[in-house]
């Protein structure tokens, strides 16, 4: 049995393990998966993501987590929380991320383990503000930024994607704890 720190009603969501890495790996370097961020990920890279994930979890209790459909334990990708510190106006923050494979697309699991994800963001981690972050050709994940209520904040050049022709910029998303 797997040890999910949150559950929602079809997906669970917990720490990262080696199992993970050969499908996390799989969909990195699938370039449809990856058309909005500034390249695929060898496996190498893959792995080393994976690594720093783990650390983040073990250091704050959070990261972005990896995410299993519950009915059938299949790994789809991950969701979840992470610090930021690249230098910008809005950092450092804690953001909220989410890659998912291909054959989990359209399902609604981002929205769902996403709004999971914000709950617990202020109830359990106590954290006041989260944003997203998204290249301004990604509208799957603004549309989910928009369905779990977050609100533009405006726009930043994020330093992985500068001098990149195909982005102009990452549109940013805010959602602050309701009860500050």
């Amino acid at each position: 049995m797997k040890n999910y720190v949150l559950k929602t009603k079809r997906l669970g969501l917990r720490n990262w393990t080696d199992d993970d890495l050969i499908p996390f790996a799989e969909m990195c370097a699938d370039p449809e998966v990856m058309r909005h961020f500034p390249k695929i990920l060898t496996r190498q890279e893959s792995d080393a993501l994976v690594g720093r994930l783990q650390k983040h979890f073990n250091e704050y209790g959070f990261c972005y987590f990896a995410v299993d459909v519950l009915s059938s334990n299949e790994f789809v990708g991950f969701t979840g929380l992470a610090h930021q510190t690249w230098e910008s106006e809005y950092t450092p923050c804690v953001d909220i991320g989410w890659r998912l494979k291909r054959s989990a697309w359209g399902k609604g699991y981002a929205t769902e383990a996403a709004a999971a994800c914000l709950d617990v963001a202020f109830q359990k981690f106590e954290i006041r503000e989260v944003l997203a972050f998204a290249t301004d050709t990604n509208h799957p994940s603004i549309h989910v930024m928009e369905k779990i209520g977050m609100q533009n904040m405006g726009t930043v050049q994020h330093p992985k994607i500068a001098g990149d022709p195909r982005f102009k910029h990452c549109v940013v998303y805010s959602y602050r704890n309701q009860e500050d």
